[in-house]
C-alpha cells in the first residue's frame, strides 16, 4: 500500500531531493566556519562571534519559521519592502517552489551552522602546532597552511560526518518542514516526517506509519554501509 502510494512517493523525492541539497549547500559550511574562527587570534572576539552564531541553534523552529515568513512575506514583509523602494516588485518567497527551497535551506544552513561548527573546531585544537611552525619556516603561507595542515589535520572527521550524513538521506527533520510549508508548496514541502504524521497520527493510521518508518530504516542503513565502503575505498577512511 505504500508502495502503491502517490503521496509517499512526493515525500520520499523530497525528502531525498532537500537532504541532497543540503549536503550540497550546507555541509561545506560549518568547515569553513570552523577555520575562519580559528584563524581569529583575538580570544575575546573570537568568543563573542563563536557565541553569536551558536544562539540560533538554540531557537526553536517555531521562532525561527515565524521570523523568516514575517521578514519575507510578500505582503509587508521587510525584505520586499526593502526591494520596493528598489523598483523591484514583490518576491513571493514562500508561496513559489524554487524560492521556498531555497529559503529552506538558507534558514537550515543560518540555524545549524555554528552548533555544526563545534566538532570541527574540537578536531582543529587537535592539530600540532609545531607544524604551523615549521610550515611557516618553509616558506608557506596562510592559504597554504589551511589546505595543508588544517584540512588535511581535520580530514578524518570531515569523512566520519559526512559518512553520518549520507547515511541518514532519508531522514529529515518534522518541524521545519512542518513550520515552513503550506499548501502552495506542497510539492516540494511534504517530506517523509510529514508523511508519517498525517497518515499516522491525523488519520490514525500507525500500521500504515510503522511500514514507512521501516522502510525508511532499513533504505538509511543500506546508505550508510554503501557510503562508508566506498570511502575505505577511496580515502581509506571510514567509521568501521
Amino acid at each position: 500500500e505504500v508502495f502503491r502510494s502517490r503521496d509517499f512517493w512526493v515525500a520520499f523525492k523530497n525528502t531525498l531531493v532537500l537532504n541532497i541539497l543540503g549536503v550540497i549547500v550546507g555541509f561545506p559550511g560549518p568547515i569553513i566556519l570552523a577555520i575562519m574562527l580559528n584563524e581569529v587570534k583575538k580570544e575575546k572576539l573570537r568568543s563573542f562571534m563563536q557565541a553569536t552564531v551558536y544562539l540560533p541553534h538554540f531557537l526553536s523552529w517555531v521562532v525561527v519559521s515565524g521570523i523568516f515568513i514575517m521578514l519575507l512575506s510578500s505582503q509587508g514583509g521587510l525584505v520586499n519592502t526593502v526591494l520596493e523602494s528598489f523598483g523591484i516588485k514583490p518576491i513571493p518567497f514562500m508561496m513559489k517552489r524554487g524560492w521556498w527551497i531555497c529559503v529552506y535551506l538558507l534558514t537550515g544552513i543560518w540555524k545549524e551552522i555554528g552548533w555544526n561548527s563545534i566538532i570541527y573546531m574540537a578536531a582543529i585544537t587537535n592539530i600540532d602546532p609545531a607544524l604551523y611552525e615549521a610550515s611557516y619556516i618553509d616558506g608557506a603561507n596562510k592559504w597554504n597552511q589551511i589546505w595543508h595542515i588544517t584540512l588535511s589535520g581535520i580530514k578524518p572527521t570531515i569523512v566520519l560526518l559526512l559518512i553520518l550524513k549520507m547515511g541518514n538521506m532519508l531522514s529529515i527533520g518534522f518541524e521545519q518542514p512542518f513550520m515552513m510549508g503550506n499548501s502552495a508548496v506542497s510539492d516540494v514541502s511534504e517530506v517523509i516526517s510529514t508523511h508519517v504524521y498525517v497518515y499516522g497520527l491525523q488519520n490514525n493510521r500507525y500500521s500504515y506509519a510503522t511500514a514507512v518508518g521501516l522502510f525508511q530504516s532499513v533504505l538509511n542503513f543500506i546508505l550508510l554501509v554503501s557510503v562508508n565502503f566506498i570511502s575505505k575505498k577511496v580515502s581509506e577512511e571510514g567509521i568501521w
